[in-house]
């Protein structure tokens, strides 16, 4: 157990770390992905009024794929959302997590639907 207790503290401080750099505002919302063992959500934020503007998700929904494969998914349909909103360029927030895999797929399929980060 003291492994997983390690290991959740220093995601954490990453998560922390980049928190301290990385603000939305009316130009450059935020771009955050939450990634759990089932499922993929990514939101775009405005942190100088503290709501979420766009979001997409697969809970509730019946996507079928591997988890890369719908992070991809929810990559380009949150880029879509964004574009409705006329957003066109967010920063990323990658929430602690390294930049590979599913975190990568999503920003990628985030970015051929034209959404600049």
């Amino acid at each position: 157990m003291a492994d997983l207790q390690k290991k959740l503290l220093n995601r954490r401080l990453r998560k922390n770390r980049v928190r301290a750099r990385v603000n939305g505002t009316a130009d450059r919302p935020r771009l955050t992905v939450f990634i759990s063992n089932k499922h993929v959500s990514a939101q775009i934020i405005d942190d100088t009024k503290g709501i979420t503007i766009v979001s997409a998700t697969t809970v509730g929904t019946k996507l079928a794929g591997s988890m890369t494969e719908l992070a991809a998914k929810v990559g380009s349909d949150v880029a879509k959302k964004a574009k409705k909103a006329k957003i066109n360029a967010v920063v990323f927030d990658r929430n602690g997590r390294q930049y590979a895999g599913r975190l990568s797929a999503l920003a990628d399929a985030a970015r051929k639907e034209g959404l600049e980060f």
